[in-house]
Parts: structure tokens; sequence; C-alpha cells
């Protein structure tokens, strides 16, 4: 039984511009066409995609998919072992995040004052203050980790929550953009890379182009940094710097 390109999108919940370029750069090319030309899938298709989606879902680039799944040595038993192993990780890190997200939600229903290590446990035990504090020990001034101090001062708990949830939305539609393969040099990388350093402003401080531009070479020159973005999917860290930098030059030509 074969498929056509619209209903292997149904089925995988993937776009059909995204068979259409898995097919173009070689990486999933359909087993057969129509009479009228047309993509026709098979199971075989349908097993090959479900491995990309898997590798593509850990963070694996476009590249080092197709070289793993065209690795003539390969056993698929290892793919799926490895693929457990890496989902099994993944899936320990957000069962931690969600217990932090609930013990806020536990606190703030039941009028309790988290104490400032218990507040950010939500933001993955990565403090947003001490973003703009190495941002001002990096570029040698003090007022922008004054002026978040400042405001941090006011914020209360429904700000803290408003800010989280505010963060989960933007990692959770970057990481929908990552996994349609959308490049960190495209339209929308970089409209995301705006909506960022317009949080950075909203929240903390000023955040002009080139200091946006540091923070990017921040996330991925810091391990700690670049694992709270890589949380939100392996490998954002590293597109949104590019997305960064594309932005700030687009913006600042």
């Amino acid at each position: 039984m074969s498929y056509s390109v619209g209903q292997v999108a149904g089925f995988a919940g993937v776009t059909v511009r995204t068979l259409h370029h898995y097919d173009d750069i070689g990486l999933l090319v359909p087993g057969g066409r129509s009479h009228a030309g047309h993509r026709r899938y098979d199971d075989a298709d349908l097993d090959r995609l479900q491995q990309i989606l898997f590798y593509r879902e850990l963070g694996f680039p476009l590249e080092d998919v197709a070289a793993l799944l065209d690795d003539p040595a390969a056993d698929p038993r290892a793919h799926l072992r490895r693929q457990h192993e890496l989902l099994t990780a993944r899936i320990a890190r957000l069962e931690k995040m969600a217990a932090a997200v609930e013990h806020a939600m536990e606190a703030r229903e039941m009028g309790i004052n988290l104490t400032p290590e218990e507040r950010f446990e939500v933001f993955g035990d990565k403090d947003p203050e001490q973003y703009a504090e190495e941002a001002e020990q990096r570029w040698g001034g003090t007022e922008a980790y004054a002026e978040s101090q400042r405001r941090a001062a006011r914020y209360t708990k429904d700000d803290w929550t408003r800010m989280r949830d505010e963060v989960a939305d933007w990692g959770a539609r970057y990481e929908g953009l990552m996994t349609a393969g959308e490049p960190p040099t495209g339209e929308a990388a970089m409209d995301m890379a705006e909506e960022h350093r317009q949080h950075v402003g909203r929240w903390f401080y000023d955040c002009p182009y080139e200091t946006h531009r540091g923070l990017g070479e921040l996330y991925v020159s810091d391990e700690r940094f670049k694992a709270f973005y890589d949380a939100m999917h392996p490998g954002l860290a590293v597109h949104l710097e590019e997305a960064i930098r594309a932005n700030a030059a687009r913006r600042t030509a």
C-alpha cells in the first residue's frame, strides 16, 4: 500500500513542504510515483520518516541524520536503542522541570512566598538575573545590571509566573521552528530573535542590538547558558545565536 504526500504529512504531523524538502535533499525519497508523477510513500518510507523525526526531535542536523541512516554498517535496532536512551534522558529532565512548575503553582495557590532559589526553579535552576549580571561583567558597565536589579525588586509572584509563561511559549515556538527545518538566517528565526531581544528589554534592561549580539555569543560560549537554551531543544543555543546575529545585521544595516 502506498500513500500520498498529503496523507503522510497528516500521519507524521509535518508539512508537505517539509516532505518535499526531504525529497529534494535526498533524505527521504519516496519509493514510487503515481501515473501523474505525484509522490507515493510505502511502508519502508514511513519507517525511515519515523527515524528522521526521532533524530530531528533530539536536535540532530539534517546532514547528521542522513549520515546515520545511510550508514551501511548501522543496525536498525541500534538506532532505536540510541534514540530510547536519548529520549529517556530528556523525559527525566522534563519531569524535573514539571515538578518545579508544580511546586510553584502549589505555593501560589497557598499564598506561600517562595525563596529566591525556589522562584527560579521554574526556569530550570537558571536565574535570569544572573544573565544581566554576567552581561554587565562582560561589557564593563554597571547600568544594565543595576537596572535589572531595580526591575526585579518590583516584580510580584504573578510577574514571575507571567515571565515564565512567556519564556515557555517562546521556547515551544522556537522548538517548532527548528523542527520544521527553518534556517537561523530565515525571516521566521530572525523574528523570534527580535522577540527574544524585546523580552530582555521588557523584563530586565535595555537591550540594543550590539548588546543582544553579545548575549548571543555568551549563550554558546558559556556552558551554563548553552545548557539553558539547549534544554528547550538540543542545538537551540547555536541556532539562536546565528539568528540574533542575522537579525541585528538586518536591523542595523
